[in-house]
């Protein structure tokens, strides 16, 4: 029996029974039709037209395999494109969507047998980021459009100028500490008080003058030795001349070691006063430190030339646990990694990898953080806190050490 002519009553009839989503067993995806019963599926698997599209499969079945899958991930990112750009949404609500329209390419004439398997796959090839929760899998669009990509550019440049700044402020305040350091053993003109000398006309006048050298931090423990060595000699030196110095004459004054005594508190009070400038620039240092804290902390850690761990069976157990190193970053969150032991090169997410903690005194560079993208030495490991100890190896900061950095804040060089 042929079809009903079209803007017939029949036609008309056989399009409202036909509106809708029909059972998906009743749907031959070579023919392209969808049987309303059972019996209408037997006889259109019988027929001639559909025999002759099996043995079309038959001669190529990976064509028509492949063709079909590129059909169905096409349809399904342009909607999850079009309708949610980059927000995070649930992977399912996109498929009822897709599936929504009629002349939709079915599932089960695709290389996934689940919708699970194919969103792992796009995570995989990254062209989404996924992440599976309670509710099921979630993705997010990755937009590599050129808008895209050119304001993501305008913001890595706006983010590198900021950091210079940051970097030249750093190196301005390094600046003012070794100053203050060097003025820590100079006598300080403004701050040194003088007292009235008071002596008996009789005596002859003695005048203790001293001239230090200036402060040299290599060099401090034997300047001390020395200096109070020479001190001990000339205090000997004038007893032997003057046997009354630490007596009181007639008249009730002291003698010149009471002058001593003086100046040395004026010196102390000169320390504590650096002391209390250095205090004030750690407290500068401290607030610069956190603002590079929170301009510099990111939800990506990927960086070339880093060692990473595999720690996913996504690929096997051939891959688990097995380091690689990171020869480029595709986008923010996926990078291409070449398998130290095999050779092998796949492109990986980066929640399939974690960061690799080496021996000490190894180069290693800050992925996260404040000094994010910094070359260091590892100096010391906390294995109770999860942290390390870190020294800057390059760049203005270079010899700051820096305490209590998470372990995944930091990752071997290669």
């Amino acid at each position: 029996m042929g079809r009903a002519e079209v803007g017939t009553p029949k036609y008309l009839a056989n399009k409202m029974k036909a509106k809708g989503l029909q059972k998906l067993r009743w749907y031959c995806q070579m023919c392209e039709k969808q049987c309303r019963d059972e019996n209408g599926f037997k006889c259109h698997t019988t027929s001639e037209s559909h025999q002759r599209q099996l043995l079309l499969f038959a001669d190529a079945p990976g064509k028509f395999l492949h063709s079909f899958s590129k059909e169905f991930s096409d349809g399904y990112m342009e909607l999850l494109r079009r309708r949610f750009g980059t927000k995070r949404v649930n992977a399912n609500k996109v498929y009822q969507e897709y599936i929504a329209d009629k002349n939709h390419i079915h599932m089960n004439a695709t290389r996934w047998l689940t919708l699970s398997d194919y969103v792992k796959w796009l995570g995989r090839t990254g062209q989404v980021v996924a992440d599976e929760t309670e509710k099921g899998w979630y993705v997010t669009y990755i937009d590599r459009s050129p808008e895209a990509l050119e304001r993501q550019a305008k913001a890595e440049r706006k983010e590198k100028m900021e950091k210079d700044d940051e970097e030249r402020m750093m190196e301005f305040i390094e600046k003012q500490i070794e100053k203050t350091k060097r003025k820590e053993g100079e006598p300080s003109n403004e701050e040194e008080k003088y007292t009235e000398l008071k002596r008996d006309e009789e005596q002859p006048l003695k005048l203790d003058i001293r001239l230090e050298k200036k402060f040299q931090p290599e060099t401090k423990l034997l300047a001390t030795s020395a200096l109070a060595k020479k001190r001990v000699k000339e205090e000997k030196h004038y007893n032997e001349d003057s046997g009354s110095e630490c007596e009181e004459d007639a008249e009730g004054f002291k003698k010149p070691k009471s002058i001593k005594l003086e100046n040395n508190k004026h010196k102390s009070s000169s320390y504590s006063s650096s002391t209390s400038s250095t205090s004030a620039l750690d407290e500068i240092m401290k607030m610069e430190e956190q603002k590079k804290e929170k301009v510099n902390r990111k939800d990506y850690w990927l960086h070339e030339g880093i060692v990473v761990k595999f720690i996913s069976k996504s690929l096997g157990d051939k891959f688990y646990k097995q380091k690689a190193v990171i020869q480029e970053v595709v986008d923010k969150y996926v990078a291409k990694v070449k398998f130290l032991e095999t050779g092998e090169k796949v492109k990986v997410d980066q929640a399939h990898l974690e960061t690799v903690i080496p021996a000490l005194d190894k180069p290693i560079l800050v992925v996260n953080g404040a000094y994010r993208g910094s070359e260091a030495i590892l100096r010391k490991l906390d294995e109770k806190h999860y942290c390390v100890t870190i020294e800057i190896a390059r760049g203005p900061l270079k010899g700051r050490i820096v305490d209590k950095v998470q372990y995944e804040d930091i990752s071997k060089l290669y």
